[in-house]
């Protein structure tokens, strides 16, 4: 009789849908595979009111539409590249995390190498100018640095003498 229950126990886990929880609603599927499929896809696509939070994070009313899109297709039969297809038509690349490296994303992609180019030739400059020889100063400019030299010892012991 107790493996019987057993039986029963894991024959009605098995056989259970699986469920994708995302913002405290629930995707049902059949398979748990498709489950966690959604759930990628709901983390690696990105919600297009909010700057930087996926669809999985994001509370926009758009996102909610959006997973409800990803799940509808999902149900259709479509593979994953076919559902980012359809978010990217409608969307934009923006959608991705990782955008495809084409002509028109071609600065996104080389900003990064550019601002450490930039970077390395501000860091060499700097350095070269600090290592720069200290320049000479003119006859008349040492004249008046010597005067500045001299009033300003002669009002620190004046100073000195008026403390003591």
């Amino acid at each position: 009789m107790n493996a019987m229950k057993v039986f029963i126990l894991l024959i009605s886990l098995f056989s259970a849908s699986a469920y994708a929880v995302i913002d405290g609603h629930k995707y049902p599927f059949e398979d748990p595979a498709d489950a966690a499929r959604f759930e990628q896809l709901a983390e690696d696509l990105r919600c297009p009111k909010c700057q930087n939070q996926n669809l999985a994070d994001s509370n926009a009313p758009v996102a909610a539409d959006l997973r409800d899109k990803v799940y509808e297709l999902m149900q259709e039969g479509k593979n994953d590249e076919e559902v980012v297809n359809y978010l990217v038509a409608r969307y934009g690349d923006f959608v991705r995390y990782k955008p495809p490296f084409r002509i028109d994303t071609l600065l996104l992609w080389g900003a990064p190498v550019l601002m450490l180019i930039f970077g390395i030739i501000l860091v060499i400059g700097l350095r070269r100018q600090a290592g720069a020889s200290p320049s000479v100063l003119t006859a008349e400019e040492q004249q008046k640095l010597n005067e500045l030299k001299a009033r300003l010892n002669d009002s620190e012991t004046t100073a000195r003498n008026t403390n003591s």
